[in-house]
């Protein structure tokens, strides 16, 4: 049975004879009772005080979780922006390297290209040259044979010469 400061100091006790001082007994109860109502008192104000402490230090703990929560995610994001951005290095990298194969390939083929025109203007030249060859052998051809013809006919004609002027006086 729980008491309280109320009924320590109004429990009275029988008297007896040879028994306790009632005075004594009264005053003793009323100390008890001042004393168990400071008990009481202070009881409450720990209960009280640790329910808040309780209450702080769920709080406490939800906020520690909270962070950790937080912190976890935070981790975890940044290793998914690393990894994304591993994935998009590595993309503008093969992006990159076909763009290079690509360059390549049309530099060689425009080197093949150019080879091929080389060769192209290299045949030119050479029909060219044989052509210039031919026609110049030909008008060489043709200069020799006016040459000729002209010397033919100037052997002639001094051939007339020769023979004209005694034909001439012979008539």
């Amino acid at each position: 049975m729980k008491l309280t400061p109320l009924e320590i100091s109004a429990k009275r006790f029988k008297k007896r004879l040879r028994g306790f001082d009632p005075a004594e007994v009264i005053a003793f109860l009323e100390v008890v009772a001042s004393e168990m109502e400071d008990l009481i008192r202070e009881n409450r104000y720990l209960e009280e005080e640790l329910t808040r402490k309780t209450q702080e230090l769920a709080e406490y703990k939800s906020r520690e979780q909270t962070l950790k929560d937080t912190l976890i995610m935070a981790q975890k994001m940044a290793q998914d922006m690393k990894n994304n951005m591993v994935k998009e290095a590595q993309v503008v990298l093969s992006e990159a390297e076909l763009e290079a194969e690509k360059i390549i390939r049309q530099a060689q083929e425009r080197a093949i290209e150019l080879e091929e025109e080389l060769r192209e203007l290299k045949n030119q030249r050479t029909r060219l040259i044989e052509e210039l060859r031919s026609i110049l052998n030909t008008h060489l051809k043709m200069l020799q044979a006016v040459e000729e013809s002209a010397r033919k006919k100037d052997e002639e004609d001094s051939k007339l010469t020769r023979i004209s002027p005694r034909a001439r006086t012979k008539e």
